[in-house]
């Protein structure tokens, strides 16, 4: 693993951008013009941070080339990219391999040099993209386990979870997203330990489109898992062909049943289509749960204007592969995998397909307030002990201040190395007419994230 005293990658990437401003009337130049700007000393740079500010700012380069339609210029920059750039690399050398193949591939798409549409190769196929996460379920349960902000979202909104369904006898877990099911074994773990209110049953919803033979699989390593912790379980799914076509009427609900909505990483995929996510909230808003959960990925990719998009796009994928740089060794065949097929088939999605075709569209805490606000539902301050959670784990599994939370509103926010990486919110509905579920707060601290 590499050491995390040095620069951060989002700060080489910064550099590289103030250097690239400085050459970027140039028509041509080759390394040895790039040597120049480090000559100087003021940035104190070491021998690799330099080669991996050079490599960036072909990066950018590359890009500035295909924005203009000057693709030779492209081909001659991307083709030293390629050269220099690895999959088994730095953190840079990583995210320069992934992103130069983005742009030849937008490069290609619009010089006709490919028949196919940009997002079908890239996964655009799948009305749910993110379950191609549950075909990885080794690779991304040891991933999980070891990203930072991924356990301090999962446990901040466990806590979240615990606190709403403390009286609740009966708990209908409904996950829009399952994927590994990591975020269930943590709640049978909170629950099997609760000592004033025994649970009597625990319900799992898994929500599909595809993968419906690796949801059921999950479901039966949650069974297994249940099993020991002596926790009655059930585990149902729900396929549709596509999100829109859910409905109430497809959930097992019992009115003596807390029902509490999770969704990690899923309304990124809704923004494509019109009313999805309208539809989504709705039926989620007719479950009536005492408790919505919402993890997403703290970025903007949703601009029309390409050099926007690559921008926001390279800043965010640098900070997730330098996470991914210090918590795993390089050769690490779990992150080998991860990277490769998942993390660069999003940037060649966000990279290099246009309109219907780009089908991951993150955005900022601050955009989702704002739909999910119009759309009914009323954002809940999560509470000391969600943020004492985030924290505990924060400082366990990340030494220093390199994974770091802080409120926006009344959500939280996880950063890596100060770049923000992951937004955890919790919601609830307007003041409705039919009653609530049992789902009277009792706040109890999960205390030892390793639970």
């Amino acid at each position: 693993m590499a050491s995390i005293h040095g620069l951060s990658a989002a700060s080489l990437i910064k550099i590289a951008r103030a250097s690239f401003n400085k050459i970027a009337s140039l028509e041509w130049f080759d390394l040895s013009v790039l040597n120049k700007f480090f000559n100087d000393g003021c940035f104190n740079l070491s021998g690799d941070e330099i080669k991996d500010v050079e490599l960036a700012i072909l990066l950018l380069a590359s890009a500035d080339k295909v924005d203009s339609r000057q693709f030779e210029h492209a081909r001659k920059f991307l083709n030293l990219c390629d050269f220099l750039s690895s999959n088994a690399g730095s953190s840079i050398q990583r995210v320069v391999h992934y992103f130069s193949k983005a742009l030849r591939e937008k490069m290609d798409g619009e010089t006709g040099a490919t028949t196919s549409k940009a997002g079908e190769s890239r996964g655009g196929e799948l009305s749910h993209p993110d379950e191609t996460m549950v075909s990885l379920n080794p690779a991304l349960i040891t991933c999980s386990l070891k990203l930072p902000f991924v356990q301090v979202t999962q446990f901040a909104g466990l806590q979240a979870i615990i606190e709403n369904v403390a009286s609740a006898k009966k708990v209908h877990f409904i996950d829009l997203a399952i994927r590994s099911g990591a975020q269930c074994t943590a709640l049978m773990q909170a629950l099997a330990t609760r000592d004033e209110c025994s649970i009597e049953l625990l319900k799992v919803t898994a929500v599909g489109t595809t993968s419906q033979t690796k949801m059921k699989e999950t479901g039966k390593r949650l069974a297994r898992f249940a099993e020991a912790l002596n926790i009655p379980f059930l585990f149902n799914t729900v396929m549709v062909t596509d999100l829109k076509d859910i409905s109430e009427d497809m959930f097992e609900l019992n009115d003596d049943e807390a029902v509490v909505v999770s969704s990690r990483f899923l309304l990124r995929h809704t923004l494509t289509q019109s009313d999805c996510l309208e539809s989504i909230i709705r039926v989620v808003k007719n479950l009536n749960p005492c408790i919505v959960v919402i993890t997403e990925f703290e970025a903007d990719h949703t601009s029309p204007i390409f050099m926007e998009r690559f921008s926001e796009a390279l800043s965010f994928y640098t900070t997730y592969f330098d996470c991914l740089e210090d918590c795993f060794d390089r050769c690490d065949q779990n992150r080998t995998i991860l990277e490769a097929a998942y993390l660069g088939l999003e940037i060649r999605n966000t990279v290099a397909a246009e309109d219907e075709d780009r089908i991951f569209r993150d955005m900022k805490i601050e955009a989702w307030r704002t739909c999910l606000t119009n759309l009914g539902l009323v954002e809940v301050e999560l509470s000391s002990s969600s943020l004492y959670q985030a924290n505990l784990v924060a400082t366990q599994f990340a030494p220093g201040n390199t994974c770091t939370c802080c409120r926006n509103g009344k959500s939280l926010v996880v950063n890596w190395k100060g770049t923000p990486i992951l937004s955890l919110s919790t919601w609830k509905l307007f003041e409705q007419s039919k009653p609530r579920r049992n789902c009277n707060v009792k706040r109890k601290s999960l205390g030892d994230p390793a639970l």
